[in-house]
């Protein structure tokens, strides 16, 4: 029994092999003979038509944007400090409010100063009345010139040193410098600071101002007044610009053009050193031919396109692109409206190839 078993387990996988084998010859001969018959093949050669899809070129606006990024930068901002050494003495401002230009923030101890600006007033009177005197002698030639203008030097001497006691008084007080919001106080009352030291920072943040670079091939496309839309990954909030300056050189190291643009922040959305999106319209053309960016097939010579003609027959034009977008080309030259261009088969067809056509959106 055990010898027969095995007989006919293998004559069954024989007979499985053969089957997978032979059946998909048999499967072909027969595809073949059914092929075969009279009227019944299948277009082939020269003449066959090659389908393809195609789109009518139709003038479209063209706004011819670059996407890049830049940083968020102050309107204006500083770091205050002294312009002469002394005591603080007091302290008016608090950390992160908004203060207007010339709003008193500290003051350093001036008692050294306004001693010196009293004995210089009281000297004042003195010589002021010494040069009355002496211009009314000279008046009635009981005087020379010269001993006159000894007197009337002595005075003008001590105004003077009063304008520069007067003038150092005015440096005691630290003053905000413009309209903007105070940072974190770097000094305590009753310190003495010097020249260096900082006090805090203020900033002005509105208007902000943008700062972003474009490559250098686009540098004659800028232009003052243009705008560009902005926005921040974090707030989301999208915001308009206006270019406002651009460096007179190309940075030689990035081939690339700096620009500046401002816009308004009332609620501060936007802080100083952000990253942020900008979209950049250099330019709008509203009759623009415009074709798939798959269609244009570039040469050595340049760039073509094939178009499906009345007899649906393709035609080779030699065309000059202008602006490409993501999916998209300019046509400067070499299309008409109305023309059908080929966006698939191109690779297939010649001029005079017989094409099946297929309008697309």
């Amino acid at each position: 029994m055990k010898r027969q078993t095995k007989t006919i387990l293998i004559v069954a996988i024989i007979a499985v092999v053969a089957i997978i084998f032979i059946y998909p010859r048999i499967d072909v001969m027969m595809g073949k003979e059914e092929g075969s018959a009279p009227g019944t093949q299948a277009p082939q050669g020269p003449g066959r038509a090659i389908p393809v899809n195609v789109v009518e070129v139709k003038p479209q606006r063209l706004e011819n944007n670059l996407s890049i990024t830049g940083a968020i930068i102050p309107n204006e901002t500083v770091n205050l400090r002294s312009e002469i050494s002394g005591l603080v003495e007091r302290i008016t401002f608090k950390e992160g409010e908004f203060v207007k230009k010339g709003t008193p923030l500290l003051y350093l101890n001036d008692d050294e100063l306004k001693a010196q600006f009293d004995r210089l007033d009281y000297t004042k009177k003195l010589y002021e009345s010494q040069e009355n005197r002496q211009k009314q002698l000279l008046a009635k030639e009981a005087i020379s010139q010269e001993e006159y203008d000894v007197s009337l030097n002595q005075f003008n001497t001590n105004l003077a040193d009063l304008r520069l006691v007067e003038a150092q008084l005015n440096k005691t007080i630290i003053r905000a410098p413009f309209d903007g919001v105070l940072g974190l106080r770097q000094i305590s009352e009753g310190s003495v600071i010097g020249t260096t030291d900082v006090i805090a920072s203020i900033v002005n943040i509105d208007p902000i101002k943008i700062e972003f670079s474009i490559p250098e091939r686009y540098s004659n496309q800028v232009k003052l007044g243009s705008k560009i839309i902005f926005s921040n990954d974090g707030s989301g909030v999208e915001r308009e610009g206006t270019v406002y300056a651009y460096e007179p050189t190309i940075d030689a190291a990035t081939r690339t053009l700096r620009l500046r643009a401002e816009s308004q922040n009332k609620d501060r959305v936007f802080l100083p050193g952000m990253f942020v999106r900008i979209r950049y319209t250099l330019g709008i053309e509203e009759n623009a031919l415009l074709v798939p960016a798959e269609s244009v097939i570039p040469e050595l010579s340049g760039y073509k396109v094939y178009i499906a003609n009345a007899e649906n027959q393709a035609e080779e034009r030699i065309v000059s692109i202008g602006t490409r977008t993501e999916s998209q080309v300019h046509i400067v030259d070499g299309l008409k409206e109305g023309d059908l261009v080929l966006t698939t088969g191109i690779l297939q067809v010649r001029t005079g190839s017989p094409l099946e056509v297929t309008k697309t959106k």
